[in-house]
């Protein structure tokens, strides 16, 4: 069996040119995978769409409505930074979908990748920063409700502060949030998640993963968690447009290579989302986001 990983052609939906969002990358990255033999077609799994009823786990049923039907007001819609269509509800509810079947299969497996996801800036009624429904939120809810795991340690190496999740699991002393983020960056008012770790600007390979590699045993030993989630944002990769930071493509191997051999190591089974990445290069962007999908292939045959 090849690594599981998660897709939908529905993860792509048309946006205007020029927008900053890289919308095909989903679609790029699932090809890629299947070129490069990262996995095969049978192990590439479907989702099915997240229910209103899922969501609402989370987000606030007016906010949700609003949403869907496309009514937002200007402000909200503007907050998320991409332009309503029916076909963006339905890749919202897609991804959101894929993200809690990657969780199940990486229960089921030890470890399980999806092509999307990650989409932490999500508020319970509000979106913001490119996310519409924090899909991470989602699934320690409806794994929770559903008895699958009880204790759920995330991993956000986004390189913008998790703060949607920070702030929907504040008092929540079952999910434990960790975000390690470039201190300048987007967003400007940052909340307060059980650990975070404010980077400075221009930080390198080395310095990053020195830093890591200082909290990520104690993180694992300390939570105990029944599933780690793992947003692997390429975000602060040199040549990425909102960064900041000075991670190369190696740095990022070694990062990700780092988190999902220490979880798999320590008995933890990981859901990895890709998280942001805004490079001007596509097809460089696609290949980071890669990297997260090329290490859970190593370990997953070490399983």
């Amino acid at each position: 069996m090849a690594l599981p990983v998660v897709y939908h052609p529905d993860y792509v939906t048309p946006l205007p040119d020029g927008h900053r969002f890289p919308m095909p990358k989903f679609q790029l990255l699932h090809d890629l995978l299947l070129e490069d033999g990262v996995t095969d077609k049978h192990s590439i799994h479907s989702p099915e769409i997240a229910s209103t009823e899922l969501i609402g786990l989370v987000h606030n049923r007016e906010y949700v409505e609003a949403f869907c039907r496309g009514t937002l007001e200007a402000k909200a819609a503007r907050r998320i930074g991409l332009p309503w269509s029916e076909g963006l509800v339905k890749r919202t509810h897609t991804a959101l979908g894929g993200s809690i079947l990657t969780a199940k299969l990486a229960l089921k497996h030890g470890i399980a990748c999806n092509t999307a996801g990650g989409t932490h800036h999500a508020f319970p009624d509000y979106g913001s920063g490119f996310c519409i429904f924090n899909d991470l939120a989602v699934i320690c809810k409806v794994l929770q409700k559903s008895g699958l795991v009880k204790k759920v340690l995330i991993i956000d190496l986004d390189v913008h502060q998790g703060d949607g999740t920070a702030f929907i699991f504040q008092e929540d002393r079952d999910v434990f949030t960790f975000s390690m983020h470039c201190e300048a960056n987007f967003p400007g008012t940052k909340q307060k998640s059980d650990l975070d770790v404010p980077l400075p600007i221009g930080l390198d390979d080395d310095g990053y993963l020195q830093i890591l590699a200082r909290y990520l045993p104690d993180l694992l030993t300390g939570t105990k968690p029944d599933l780690v989630l793992y947003d692997a944002g390429v975000d602060p990769h040199v040549n990425d447009r909102l960064g900041k930071l000075c991670l190369t493509d190696t740095g990022i191997y070694r990062r990700e290579m780092m988190v999902l051999s220490s979880c798999l190591a320590a008995g933890y089974p990981v859901a990895a989302v890709i998280g942001g990445g805004y490079a001007s290069d596509i097809e460089s962007l696609v290949y980071r986001h890669s990297l997260v999908h090329r290490a859970a292939r190593e370990v997953f045959y070490k399983l």
